[in-house]
């Protein structure tokens, strides 16, 4: 199950970037599961990394690294997370960055490892490391679509988002991310490689990605899990001659915003078991923080979630979750409930000019926006969210087997 359409955009190649996908078997025979991807030296690359606190041995190898040196290569697999797997997990990770390295006369430091998949089982290294001289000899600027498929696990999809901006001098920002389930942002859940050829210096780069990633995979949920592997890079290679400076630096994030909510929404579309892409959208807090603890409460809520699979407008749930989002002094009789437009409740009860009839059509669409209004206040945020189906039960109880 998924949302929306499953097309991959035009993926525009950014020249100095290079991705290489080969089949490992490193869980399913055959299946794309092994990418290397190669940076052009003189490119900028900064990262930001999941913040749960037992990160996995390439989350920790890929900091390390990344704080001693520009990376040339990252090299990413699916099928085992290498998590939960102690301080041979890190000398796996340790050695796939070495035979890269070898087979590309770098460093082993100029290596990023990444891997997703089951938690808690040993990175089988044979097949990992054999899959690397196949995923080198398909290195293309072009390779960005077979790449997208390369990184998934549970998902159904290959996710990609890509645009270009300018009139003289265009810039280009292509990206791809894998994600569908053990999804709640905290830093972020999934994966995610973005590379422009714009030049742009490590602190402004860093800034950009901050911001950037604050209103995409800062602001998705689909089931309030922060995972352990999970990370998000972005290079600049600088090939395109433009050089992004504080003058052009906000254009720049704005452009590099819709690449990130692109690919986050995507996500969201893919969520294990979804029938339904949800924003939830919250306006008139006193500010950020009140405004996300309410939009999170709803997301995140199983009651909500379960009446969003069925087409329900329990509107009911919504406004017991929105009464223990924690805001203090809330005045519920203030707050406003809209389901795609369609105003639910207000005053404190159900709306007068609601009936069930209208609240069963709003909730129809695979698309539903949930929309409240506190009127206490001028910040408003937006989370994106799935519902909670049995596919989603389904999927989780069977991972392992």
């Amino acid at each position: 199950m998924a949302t929306g359409s499953a097309a991959l955009p035009t993926m525009y190649p950014v020249d100095g970037f290079r991705l290489g996908t080969a089949s490992a078997g490193i869980k399913t025979p055959g299946r794309k599961d092994l990418v290397v991807m190669a940076v052009d030296a003189g490119s900028t690359v900064v990262g930001l990394f999941t913040q749960n606190a037992f990160c996995a041995a390439p989350v920790t190898v890929a900091k390390q690294h990344l704080a001693q040196t520009t990376p040339s290569y990252l090299l990413v697999n699916t099928g085992n997370a290498n998590a939960g797997t102690g301080e041979q997990g890190i000398k796996d990770a340790l050695r796939s960055c070495e035979v890269l390295a070898a087979a590309t006369s770098s460093r082993k430091e100029q290596v990023l490892p990444f891997s997703t998949g089951v938690i808690g089982e040993p990175l089988p290294m044979d097949r990992l490391l054999c899959g690397i001289p196949d995923a080198l000899h398909a290195l293309s600027k072009n390779g960005w679509n077979e790449a997208a498929e390369g990184i998934l696990t549970t998902d159904t999809r290959a996710k990609g988002a890509s645009l270009q901006y300018g009139e003289d001098s265009k810039i280009t920002i292509t990206g791809i991310t894998k994600g569908s389930g053990m999804i709640k942002p905290n830093m972020a859940t999934m994966l995610a490689y973005v590379a422009t050829d714009a030049a742009v210096d490590a602190e402004l780069l860093h800034r950009a990605l901050r911001l950037a990633n604050e209103k995409s995979f800062n602001r998705i949920t689909v089931d309030s899990d922060t995972s352990t592997n999970d990370a998000v890079i972005l290079a600049a290679t600088g090939s395109s001659g433009v050089t992004i400076d504080e003058s052009s630096f906000d254009q720049f994030v704005e452009q590099l915003k819709i690449v990130f909510i692109d690919l986050a929404q995507a996500i969201i579309r893919d969520g294990e078991g979804a029938g339904k892409f949800v924003s939830v959208v919250v306006e008139g807090a006193v500010d950020s923080d009140e405004a996300l603890a309410v939009a999170y409460t709803i997301a995140e809520s199983p009651l909500v979630k379960t009446a969003l699979a069925a087409s329900d407008p329990n509107w009911g749930r919504i406004l017991a979750a929105i009464g223990r989002a924690g805001v203090n002094n809330l005045d519920v009789d203030a707050v406003r409930v809209h389901i795609n437009a369609l105003l639910i409740a207000e005053y404190g009860c159900r709306a007068a000019s609601y009936n069930e009839e209208a609240g069963q059509l709003a909730m129809a669409p695979e698309d539903i926006e949930i929309h409240v209004s506190l009127n206490r206040g001028q910040a408003s945020e937006t989370v994106w969210t799935t519902d909670l189906t049995y596919e989603y039960v389904r999927i989780n109880a069977e991972y392992r087997t």
